[in-house]
């Protein structure tokens, strides 16, 4: 504790280099939330050294820098076999989901999204290897935030050029003026111009990192004017929301949180993590907190991406997951598009919830390739609902096994 202390006051007094490694596209809190449902509840966690909360680094003038995905020769196997594999779903999508109903699934997100779109590594691309019959949109530009950026007085949608959260619900609708806003984004444009709000299923939004970076507000009071609300995090996120639901009333929302990294100077001090370093309104950890209070408000699901409900994302598993303590590398991107894609699979009925409940993953012993499966006498006695549907086979993607068959039953005289 005396060397994190030492190294936080050291921290303090180079305020001018104390993010050179920072991206800020992740964070992380030690309060656990629920991981889905219209409500999300805290729940006492152990506050270790690193976490502690009267343990606050406030810094100034924070930036992302310019992210060179680079990883080990490992990573880019894998990345070879992610592209050769994107290339096989390409061709499959062609042939195969031609007749099917499609599931389209719109990602509004900013680097997390954005980073492996090239090769298909991305996460909305993996993502959608895991959902059957999906058809992925991802609009996700790297360095973009919710809210609506500070130096825009005019936010009125018929002048504004925001690629902001709220900018981009403007163009989707038609409010803005998509091809001038995206001029620079002509395969983001592309993909938005391919989108039937009418049909979209699914609104997947991930955005947090690059708003605390610009220091923007957490939220603002109630009767505030529109300018006001377009540039807080909380109120931008709502209004977003609204514009979608708007063209796409029968669409789902998923919430992602900003994701826990850790920043240190450029020599690789460590300065603190998302709980401790703050913008001067406060901690990545607290834009989390408040992605959950537009979750509940607007009841959408949740995925928990700061605080360890889901995988054991910390300081000592961190650069197992991450490329540069804040972007998430291939391996990160795998990890958590499997968590997402339990919340799809779980609403379009290929899952049992017990699979969405229980999936808790160990970064150190996570395999890309497997897929994950609940216990299946656990299942039985904890999850009843999901057991009686499971036993007689209805989820597409959790057939029971051989052993519960001839031990349970099929279930098929059941109603």
């Amino acid at each position: 504790m005396k060397k994190i202390h030492s190294l936080l006051l050291a921290g303090i007094s180079c305020a001018g280099i104390l993010l050179g490694g920072c991206s800020l596209s992740n964070n992380d809190a030690r309060e656990a939330v629920e991981y889905i449902g219209d409500t999300a509840s805290e729940e006492d966690s152990s506050v270790d050294d690193a976490s502690a909360r009267n343990s606050i680094v406030v810094v100034n003038d924070l930036f992302e820098p310019i992210l060179e995905e680079t990883s080990s020769s490992k990573d880019s196997d894998k990345e070879e076999k992610e592209e050769e594999k994107e290339d096989e779903q390409k061709e499959e999508t062609e042939s195969d989901v031609e007749d099917a109903d499609k599931v389209n699934i719109v990602f509004f997100g900013d680097s997390q999204f954005a980073n492996g779109r090239d090769d298909g590594s991305d996460l909305p691309t993996l993502t959608g290897k895991r959902v059957p019959n999906s058809v992925i949109y991802n609009l996700g530009i790297g360095g973009t935030t919710a809210s609506i950026e500070a130096s825009t007085n005019d936010v009125s949608p018929s002048s504004l050029t925001s690629t902001s959260f709220l900018g981009m619900t403007y163009c989707l609708t038609g409010a803005s003026d998509r091809n001038r806003t995206l001029e620079s984004y002509p395969d983001v444009l592309e993909t938005m111009n391919r989108i039937d709000p009418e049909t979209v299923d699914y609104y997947v939004i991930e955005y947090g990192a690059n708003d605390f970076i610009n220091g923007a507000a957490l939220d603002s009071t109630e009767n505030v004017s529109r300018a006001e609300g377009a540039h807080a995090y909380y109120n931008a996120l709502c209004a977003g929301i609204d514009e979608l639901s708007e063209i796409s009333p029968d669409a789902t929302f998923i919430l992602l949180t900003p994701f826990y990294g850790i920043y240190t100077t450029d020599d690789g001090t460590y300065i603190g993590d998302s709980y401790i370093v703050s913008n001067g309104v406060g901690t990545l950890a607290d834009y989390a907190r408040k992605m959950t209070n537009v979750s509940e408000d607007k009841h959408t699901y949740l995925l928990d991406c700061m605080f360890m409900t889901k995988c054991d994302l910390y300081l000592d598993t961190a650069s197992e997951y991450l490329m540069d303590n804040l972007h998430l590398s291939l391996t990160g991107r795998q990890i958590f598009s499997r968590l997402l894609a339990h919340i799809l699979n779980f609403t379009l009925k290929n899952e049992p919830y017990a699979y969405l409940e229980t999936d808790f993953i160990k970064i150190a012993e996570f395999d890309p390739d497997e897929y994950y499966r609940y216990d299946e006498r656990m299942m039985k006695e904890y999850y009843a609902e999901s057991w009686e549907k499971y036993i007689k086979g209805v989820f597409p993607l959790a057939q029971p096994s051989e052993e519960a068959l001839e031990e349970y039953g099929s279930g098929e005289d059941d109603d």
